[in-house]
């Protein structure tokens, strides 16, 4: 038994347990690519000889950067910091954020229906590439990067991001059928 009810409307909607169960897979896949990503920019930067947190500081200063000039927030005297610790909290929370939003993503399309896990890996990919990109440029015009130094960014930040979208997508993919299962049951 499917548990889906139809509003007056005809459209679908789901029950607040199915909901629920779909937010959680969103989560998971969302901080299983974080994780990923956060592992696999490490061993870049170990590779490199650079500090392991630097894409951390370079988020964390970018996000005060624009919070400071952004004025409503300098009006309301709100200053952040900057650096690696707020560069890790933006880093997991925008993890966490884009599993949920692919979710809703490949739950409202028909198209985008995850019947197997290589599509999910691919839509992951495709997903997430797309979106970071005003991010990354955000990025380097907030912190008025070099020409060398946004190369180097977008270049490691698109690996990095391209095996957040493929973790991210196949523990998506996997979840949702799992909970479809589990559904039919």
């Amino acid at each position: 038994m499917r548990k889906e009810m139809v509003d007056s409307r005809g459209e679908r909607r789901l029950s607040s347990g199915t909901f629920t169960r779909h937010i959680i897979v969103g989560l998971i896949g969302g901080l299983a690519g974080t994780i990923a990503m956060h592992l696999f920019g490490v061993g870049i930067f170990l590779v490199m000889g650079q500090p392991t947190s630097i894409s951390f500081s370079i988020i964390g200063d970018a996000v005060a950067r624009f919070f400071a000039a952004a004025s409503f927030f300098a009006r309301l005297g709100v200053d952040l910091a900057g650096g690696a610790p707020l560069g890790i909290v933006v880093f997991y929370l925008l993890g966490l954020a884009l599993g949920v939003t692919f979710v809703a993503l490949v739950l409202r399309i028909d198209a985008f229906r995850l019947d197997s896990i290589k599509k999910g890996v691919g839509l992951g990919i495709l997903y997430v590439e797309v979106l970071s990109l005003p991010l990354l440029a955000m990025a380097t015009f907030v912190l008025e990067m070099t020409a060398v130094a946004t190369a180097l960014w977008f270049g490691i930040s698109v690996l990095m991001h391209l095996v957040y979208g493929a973790v991210m997508g196949a523990v998506v993919s996997y979840g949702l059928r799992s909970a479809a299962a589990a559904t039919r049951r």
